[in-house]
């Protein structure tokens, strides 16, 4: 993806798209892999816990690839930044490495120290409320990322509940706060929708008061809770914040 001597009108691709090499490739969970990106123009940008960055698989330069929203969909994902080191310019994410078809399966499946990529700057409003009288975290594998950037970035005083799915034990991501996580294994069950999370999240034992929370994940399955969270326990709509990354047959979540 080189992007050097290319004509005067793709000079605004600069200001957006960012090279980076692959460092660092690990397997962190039986299906999750950690990538560490690093390049000198990732330095220097604005983060926050919780946001995400898009990753784009094919030559970005192309002018197909931005006239076409459906090349733009099947050429590049999002993926939420596990943890951002500015000063040194490195990017960390982790994903599923799944076996489905999609490019961004096949990447994680197949990327390898020092393959070259194109990402984008740090992006998202999907962010923690502090203060709050307390943080509820709910989700499965593909919230667990940006869950656990926004636990490490939280206050110690500040109070976390929630409940995290994964498949097996074995599947679970190492969260912070782990201990004030409900964790949920479905064992082979479908997660869309996920009526073992919906379930384990009306087993919890919340304060009166309404907190902050937090549903990312697959899209039926936040849905579900949010309307548990509104319709059981009465919670504001403002007090909840949703962020569907997928569901089955349906391209265009983050």
């Amino acid at each position: 993806m080189d992007m050097t001597d290319q004509p005067g009108a793709l000079r605004f691709l600069e200001r957006w798209v960012r090279r980076a090499v692959v460092e660092r490739v690990e397997d962190v969970t039986r299906r999750m892999r950690r990538v560490t990106l690093a390049g000198e123009e990732l330095a220097g940008l604005a983060w926050a816990p919780g946001q995400q960055v898009r990753v784009l698989f094919r030559d970005p330069t192309h002018v197909r690839f931005w006239l076409s929203p459906r090349e733009f969909g099947d050429a590049s994902r999002t993926y939420s930044l596990s943890s951002y080191d500015p000063d040194a310019g490195r990017y960390e994410l982790i994903m599923l490495a799944h076996d489905g078809g999609g490019p961004g399966a096949r990447w994680a499946r197949d990327v390898r120290v020092g393959d070259r990529i194109a990402v984008g700057a740090p992006e998202g409003k999907f962010l923690a409320r502090v203060p709050s009288p307390y943080h509820l975290f709910v989700g499965e594998e593909t919230a667990a990322v940006c869950f656990g950037a926004m636990l490490r970035a939280l206050p110690a005083d500040e109070r976390v509940l929630g409940a995290v799915q994964a498949d097996t034990p074995e599947d679970h991501l190492a969260l912070p706060r782990g201990e004030d996580l409900l964790r949920v294994e479905r064992d082979g069950a479908s997660a869309s929708p996920s009526t073992a999370l919906v379930d384990a999240v009306r087993s919890l034992v919340l304060p009166e008061e309404p907190g902050t929370a937090y549903l990312a994940g697959e899209a039926k399955t936040i849905q579900a809770v949010r309307r548990q969270l509104l319709d059981e326990r009465g919670w504001t709509r403002a007090s909840i914040l949703t962020k569907p990354f997928w569901t089955p047959g349906k391209r265009g979540l983050e």
